[in-house]
């Protein structure tokens, strides 16, 4: 290899990894802004004048910890979000499995029609839901927030995991047919390991939804004992004290965290997923 090629080569290298340390900065600017707004104290966030160089401050940590039990509601939020992933992959998997693979008259009206479920306003259900779930007792529980995560995101989980499955080739299950297996053999056996990546991404995307969900957890939480994350940040945006912008951006925080934790451990089976082709009708 000649030395300008060497040359040329290594400047490529160098401008590749300009370009993406800077979008890697763009991308980390807000989670290192959310948390330097969480070290400071509030007088100074609604100050109307800038302050350059900020005071380290651990009011909002305080408060968190000797107030609000912030260990509690991430452990709501934890609960309730994974139990509701459970839910959805245990039902929408098999349901996708059927509607990719079975013939049958209506087969992709059916699709449509689950999936418009997820295009109703969540305030249409709101009132049924809270008698629903007051008659079941389940009022101020973690399960009641578990079924209902897992309700308002199976039609879309279970869209996803389909469009996946119909990208998959048959003749691995022609072959295992013939060599005798059934329906649900070649379902966990083939066919799930086949399109893993899209299973992964789609649970993804049900957990990101059941953590962002605001309605529904406030109709359903009434006391701390359900409150998640999502309830929690509500608190700090009213009352006597006004809006408490540290407490605001912690709690924020802690929320990411766990996403960004998970996102980092499956990223490979994440870009897959979403890399695998274009959604099906």
């Amino acid at each position: 290899m000649t030395k300008a090629r060497k040359s040329r080569r290594a400047g490529s290298l160098v401008l590749r990894y300009l370009v993406l340390g800077s979008w890697a900065l763009v991308c980390l600017a807000p989670i290192v802004w959310f948390l330097t707004i969480a070290f400071r104290p509030r007088t100074e966030i609604i100050t109307p004048s800038p302050i350059y160089w900020p005071t380290f401050s651990l009011d909002a940590w305080t408060l968190l910890i000797n107030d609000w039990p912030i260990g509690d509601y991430l452990r709501n939020s934890i609960v309730a979000v994974t139990g509701s992933v459970i839910i959805d992959l245990a039902l929408a998997i098999p349901a996708a499995f059927a509607l990719s693979r079975y013939e049958f008259k209506g087969r992709d009206d059916i699709g449509f029609y689950i999936l418009s479920t997820r295009m109703m306003a969540p305030a249409i259900v709101a009132v049924p839901i809270f008698f629903l779930f007051r008659w079941l007792g389940l009022l101020d529980t973690v399960w009641a927030l578990m079924i209902i995560y897992a309700a308002v995101n199976l039609s879309l989980v279970t869209w996803i995991i389909r469009s996946y499955m119909l990208d998959i080739p048959k003749d691995l299950e022609d072959a295992a047919r013939t060599n005798g297996a059934g329906d649900l053999r070649i379902m966990w056996e083939i066919v799930v390991p086949a399109c893993l990546p899209g299973i992964i991404t789609a649970a993804v995307i049900a957990a990101i939804f059941a953590i962002n969900e605001f309605l529904f957890t406030l109709l359903i939480a009434s006391t701390s004992d359900a409150y998640t994350m999502s309830v929690a940040l509500a608190n700090f945006t009213g009352g006597s004290d006004g809006v408490i912008y540290n407490a605001i951006a912690l709690v924020s925080f802690i929320a990411f965290v766990p996403i960004l934790g998970l996102v980092i451990l499956i990223q490979g089976h994440l870009s897959r997923g979403l890399t695998m082709g274009a959604v099906k009708g």
